[in-house]
């Protein structure tokens, strides 16, 4: 293993949470493509047959954090916490899922319970080479289940679960198929 300056890898996680936090406010994901490498992976788990996999700071922008984020707007991924090896340059974010839009009748934010996360490899120059998000399906569909059930869904995120439902789109594959391994 290489080794990475842990000063660096702080710094990298203080540029992420700010470039997140900048773009949940813009309701637009599309600039966090900078801080990946031109060749980085990123994917996850989609359930029991799927997963999506993009290859390359491109479809990380396109795909990951355009087409599989659009309808999200109003969401926040605020994280918990990190936990980084400097040995390995390999950092967990562990963030919660909740929706600061509209709130469920009693006030409370429409939240996904569960963990969930991200695990990244660091690539060097602040920008990540690899990363795997993690996070619980059953709890994420129960959730837009209610969010249905209570007519709290946005138009756009109608739109995203529409298009999802349709077939197949770019970056989904079927478990064991995608271009880079999930895992």
């Amino acid at each position: 293993m290489t080794g990475f300056d842990r000063a660096e890898l702080d710094e990298m996680v203080r540029r992420w949470v700010a470039e997140n936090e900048r773009c949940e406010k813009l309701g637009d994901w599309k600039p966090l493509a900078e801080l990946y490498t031109a060749d980085a992976t990123y994917g996850w788990n989609y359930g029991p047959t799927d997963e999506f996999m993009a290859v390359g700071r491109d479809e990380i922008r396109d795909l990951a954090l355009g087409q599989e984020m659009e309808g999200l707007e109003g969401w926040q991924y605020p994280y918990q916490q990190f936990v980084i090896d400097e040995r390995s340059g390999d950092v967990i974010g562990f963030w919660k899922q909740v929706y600061d839009t509209t709130p469920r009748a009693d006030g409370s934010k429409y939240t996904v319970n569960g963990i969930g996360g991200s695990w990244f490899r660091y690539g060097g120059d602040y920008q990540w080479s690899w990363q795997r998000d993690f996070f619980d399906f059953g709890n994420v569909s129960a959730l837009f289940l209610e969010m249905m059930t209570d007519k709290a869904m946005s138009d756009g995120m109608n739109a995203r679960i529409a298009k999802a439902t349709s077939g197949r789109l770019p970056g989904w594959y079927r478990i064991g198929t995608s271009p880079a391994s999930l895992w």
